[in-house]
């Protein structure tokens, strides 16, 4: 067995969990993508050699280390060595241009990207959009950077002997937005691992024998399920790139137990004519988070996948809110497909007014959260970090309600909600879509507020929709109209084939109010 130098009690961290795994059945499988399978034996050596690798690179425990990762096992063991060696990971995401990725690093003060050859030529670019230009370190052969894995290579399979990062400081930094060239970061600290190692110990539906990473590990839900499955021993099956029958196909051969995906990626499933029920008789949860699901959509999933379907809610700042269970869901209380389900261990929740007032169950308010699972602050940023974090609760920006028996409902985020009509009473757009997705021919639904000279904001409406099943727009505005009132009447209905995603699946209502403007 290889000395894994385990830290004593109270310095254990989520990595030595991991490693206690993998000096057990070393033969098992850890990671898999496509042909590439790791034994746990081959994936714990590659994750010191790549440990030492960084140290002979000059990083120093305490450096900012950024991460431009795809799903691949070479990145999720690149990600666990940064925090072996007591570095601090920056997610690099995906989706913002150069000059973002620039300010985001730039304002992590990382002194060195990881990057893999997929996003190799944004990777490149960026040290000279910095003040401080970092080290370049590819996960294989690119121009003007080190072959990281290359330089593994030479290295020996021993862990590395490095400090662990104080508790009281970000381990993990995600970006969440923010305003072009003034990124909001949000700090992760110890407790949000130490949550995940509990959470992985309690809770059954954790501890599948084979756990699909369907969305982007540098984001918090790929992020999650990557490194609880870990902990937990699992076998993590990452997905490099979301195509419905590619998915469906992995999960049936793979004999996949625990799979999360976000609402749209769960949509194109369900629309895909492989995905049938008793299909996949190996999975015992599949959990949708990320984004807003409609019922109807979830009832179908319990249809084709059997009693395994939960939910989970949190977002960057509060990586883990509450979840919904398979067994939460009750024909007698049929109101809570819609829900997000209850507060998790270690977490607090209260509905305020705008005035920050704690309101009573079944009133609509913001959320607020504090706990273990919620941010430490925005990375270098202590004016957004009084603005959100007040007394230690987090104000989430999302509108919902608790029920009598502790359910939390959400309705909306805060900007998300259209104002209209001669009261300027509120429109969720979460009760909207999720009525327009029980319609027959919507595929998909978002509805989002236009300018309109007479009420402040109209209801505007996009569904995907099949091209040989159109739906009527005048029969819909009747359907809306008969279920939630006039206030929800659209004014303008757009039909597409699919509706705009973000890199991470949720629907992009930036890029759907640029269809609008265009």
């Amino acid at each position: 067995m290889q000395d894994t130098q385990v830290s004593s009690r109270d310095e254990r961290t989520y990595l030595d969990h991991i490693l206690e795994q993998w000096d057990r059945e070393t033969d098992t499988e850890a990671l898999v993508q496509g042909p590439v399978r790791l034994t746990r034996a081959e994936a714990r050596d590659t994750l010191f050699r790549i440990g030492h690798a960084l140290l002979a690179e000059g990083l120093e425990p305490g450096d900012a280390v950024g991460l431009f990762l795809a799903n691949r096992p070479e990145g999720v063991l690149a990600q666990l060595a940064v925090h072996l060696i007591g570095c601090r990971v920056v997610f690099l995401p995906p989706e913002p241009g150069r000059g973002e990725l620039a300010a985001l690093a730039g304002q992590a003060d990382v002194r060195a990207i990881v990057f893999d050859p997929l996003f190799a030529e944004h990777a490149t670019a960026l040290p000279a959009l910095m003040e401080r230009p970092p080290r370049l370190l590819g996960l294989g052969p690119a121009d003007g950077a080190t072959d990281l894995l290359a330089a593994a290579g030479g290295q020996p399979a021993t862990r590395p002997a490095a400090p662990v990062l104080p508790a009281d400081e970000a381990m993990t930094v995600l970006y969440t937005g923010g305003t072009l060239g003034n990124p909001k970061l949000a700090g992760q600290g110890r407790a949000l691992y130490d949550r995940m190692v509990d959470a992985v110990r309690n809770a059954p539906w954790l501890r599948g024998h084979r756990v699909l990473a369907a969305t982007l590990i540098t984001h918090g839900s790929g992020h999650l399920v990557s490194v609880q499955g870990l902990v937990s021993g699992a076998t993590v099956v990452l997905l490099p790139g979301f195509e419905a029958g590619h998915a469906l196909s992995v999960l049936r051969e793979e004999r996949i137990n625990s799979a999360m995906f976000v609402p749209p990626m769960l949509y194109e499933l369900l629309d895909h004519p492989d995905c049938r029920p008793g299909g996949f008789p190996h999975m015992e949860s599949l959990f949708v988070g990320g984004a807003a699901t409609a019922p109807e959509r979830l009832r179908q999933a319990g249809a084709v996948f059997g009693p395994v379907i939960g939910q989970g809610y949190g977002q960057s700042e509060a990586l883990g809110i509450t979840l919904m269970l398979p067994d939460d869901y009750d024909d007698g209380h049929p109101e809570r497909w819609a829900s997000v389900g209850r507060v998790i261990d270690g977490v607090e929740v209260e509905i305020r007014d705008e005035d920050g007032t704690a309101l009573p169950d079944g009133a609509t308010g913001e959320l607020y959260v504090r706990g273990e699972t919620v941010m430490r602050g925005y990375y270098r940023d202590p004016e957004r970090t009084a603005a959100a974090l007040r007394d230690g609760w987090l104000a989430t920006g999302d509108m919902g309600y608790r029920d009598p028996h502790g359910y939390l409902y959400l309705v909306d985020r805060a900007k998300d909600i259209i104002v209209t009509g001669r009261t300027s009473d509120n429109v969720y757009s979460r009760v909207l879509e999720d009525f327009l997705l029980s319609l027959d021919g919507v595929r998909n639904a978002a509805a989002v507020g236009v300018p309109d000279e007479r009420y402040g904001e109209a209801v505007h409406v996009f569904l995907a929709t099949d091209k040989d099943d159109a739906v009527d727009p005048a029969a819909v505005g009747a359907a809306v109209v008969a279920e939630l009132g006039e206030l929800y009447e659209p004014r303008h209905i757009t039909q597409l084939r699919s509706l705009p995603l973000t890199r991470i699946g949720k629907v992009d209502k930036k890029a759907l109010r640029a269809l609008l403007s265009s």
